[in-house]
Parts: structure tokens; C-alpha cells; sequence
């Protein structure tokens, strides 16, 4: 099954994906029916409104408001390596607010504040039900589903404290979405898709989800070990090589181009680079 967070002329609402249709479901986003406190999958698949046509549809960010974003750095050894850094023992964890999410096919802004804005694809796990030292065994159970993001950095001041946060969750920078495939879509294993990011049509990272160095249930069980992950909270994963910082000469998102992220099996993200208004 696969669901997004439409927008419509009446606000925004949950959409499933069937066939060139999304039929529109009660909730209002996707969040709202991950803690609707009902079996949330039968709900999905058995309710139904208005139909809106899939070339017609317009996309919210996947969960505009998760109570969490947690996201992992180093997660890859082929960005370890480009970055300079050791491989770590533990997950690289940080976090990203709400205001930073954007729609798949919305406008990343260029922060009028640095020049040197980079990408980051990445496969989001977005969690279906609370869960509090889940093991590992068993990770898998709490993870609603997949989908797309790119946690678009703004170097510098990812770079100006040991700490990542102010790099990383600069306003209107995170493509989420555009839908979530379900976790059964994957028979209950972690997924295993190529992911890919372009920027103007030109590949700049290319590697499978398989590569990641903590995989999707070692991560699930180690931040349920920190705090209680909730239904509706959003995992980054972590990004491959090919970043711009990590090349040398170094590139940087520029106004104008495009940046693209694909997930085999997904989806894509495509956001126009736009700079941010001087007001």
C-alpha cells in the first residue's frame, strides 16, 4: 500500500494510491493516521471519499508535524571515507525540526546565509506504532514504512560547533515523501533498493539501502533504547558517498538547479533550488 499527505483545496488529507487515483481518507495527514488509535493499515485500506488524479496531485510533506526527526550521520562507509572520519561504534545521531520538511516537489530555499548548501539522499523509516527498548528481533514490527528524503546540509554551520543541528535543519531544506510504501510491501525484511541523487540530471550519489553500516532495525532498537519512539516519527538513515562537500574540487546546490532523489521501489523527490527572499 502506498499513502501520501495531499494537499487540497480544503486543507490537507491522507491519500492512497489506487492505480492513476488517490482516494482520500478521513485524516489529514499522515501522522494523524499512524496515532488515530486504530488499526491503522486496515483503516487505510478500507476507507474512501474523493478521488484526485495522480497527475493532479499535490504533495505535502510525508508527516508534516512527527513528533521526532532523527537522523544519522556516517551511516555509510563510502561517506565515512570521503568525509575523513572513523567508522563509528555506535549510531551518529541528531535531529532536524519540523519547519525544515518540505513537500517532494516543492522549492528548496538557499539560505541567504552560506553558499555552500549540499545533499544528502537518504531512505526515511517512518514508525507505525510506540515502542520503548525494542529488540532488535523485532524492530521491524514498530516501522510503518519507507520512503524518500534528502537532508539537505548547509556545510558551514553544520561545521561551526562539534554539533550537527544548525546545519542540518535550516528552513524549507528536507524534501520528505512523496508517499510511504508500507513495510509489508517488503515481506517484513529491511529493503534492500538502489538510491540515487542527481542534481540537473547529472548522478552524484549512487549506492544500495543495503550498504547502510547500522540497518534499519539496529537503528530502531538503539533510539528506542534513548526515548520512546512514537507513531508518525521519522528516521533519516543516513547518506553514501558523492556528497559535494566530500569532492574536490568541492560543489555546492546552486540557484536554479534541480535536485532529485530516487529510491528504487519508492519514488523520487524533485525540488527546484530557489534563493531565499531578501525580505
Amino acid at each position: 500500500m502506498r499513502l501520501a499527505t495531499l494537499r487540497t483545496g480544503e486543507g490537507t488529507r491522507v491519500g492512497r494510491l489506487d492505480g492513476d487515483y488517490y482516494t482520500l481518507l478521513p485524516q489529514s495527514d499522515l501522522g494523524e493516521l499512524l496515532n488515530s488509535g486504530v488499526d491503522w493499515p486496515q483503516a487505510a485500506q478500507r476507507g474512501g471519499g474523493m478521488r484526485i488524479a495522480v497527475h493532479e496531485a499535490r504533495f505535502a510533506p510525508l508527516v508534516p508535524h512527527p513528533n521526532k526527526i532523527v537522523c544519522l550521520g556516517l551511516n555509510y562507509a563510502t561517506h565515512i571515507k570521503e568525509m575523513g572520519r572513523d567508522t563509528p561504534q555506535y549510531p551518529t545521531l541528531f535531529a532536524k525540526y519540523d519547519g525544515s520538511l518540505i513537500g517532494a516537489y516543492d522549492p528548496i530555499i538557499l539560505p541567504s546565509v552560506s553558499k555552500r548548501v549540499d545533499w544528502e539522499a537518504e531512505l526515511g523509516v517512518v514508525i507505525g506504532r510506540a515502542g520503548r527498548h525494542v529488540p532488535k528481533a523485532r524492530a521491524l514490527e514498530f516501522v510503518a514504512g519507507y520512503t524518500v528524503v534528502n537532508d539537505v546540509t548547509v556545510r558551514d554551520y553544520q561545521r561551526r560547533t562539534r554539533e550537527f543541528l544548525s546545519g542540518k535543519t535550516f528552513e524549507a531544506t528536507t524534501p520528505l515523501g512523496p508517499v510511504l510504501v508500507t513495510a509489508d510491501e517488503f515481506g517484513g525484511q529491511e529493503p534492500d533498493l538502489e538510491i540515487r541523487c542527481e542534481v540537473d540530471g547529472e548522478v552524484m550519489q549512487q549506492s544500495r539501502t543495503s550498504d547502510l553500516l547500522f540497518g534499519v532495525a539496529d537503528i530502531v532498537s538503539y533510539v528506542s533504547d534513548i526515548i520512546t519512539l512514537l507513531p508518525g516519527d521519522v528516521i533519516c538513515t543516513g547518506t553514501p558517498g558523492g556528497v559535494g562537500d566530500g569532492r574536490d574540487p568541492k560543489v555546492y546546490l546552486k540557484e536554479g538547479q534541480v535536485l532529485r532523489t530516487v529510491i528504487e521501489g519508492i519514488g523520487e523527490t524533485s525540488n527546484v533550488c530557489v534563493a531565499e527572499s531578501a525580505s
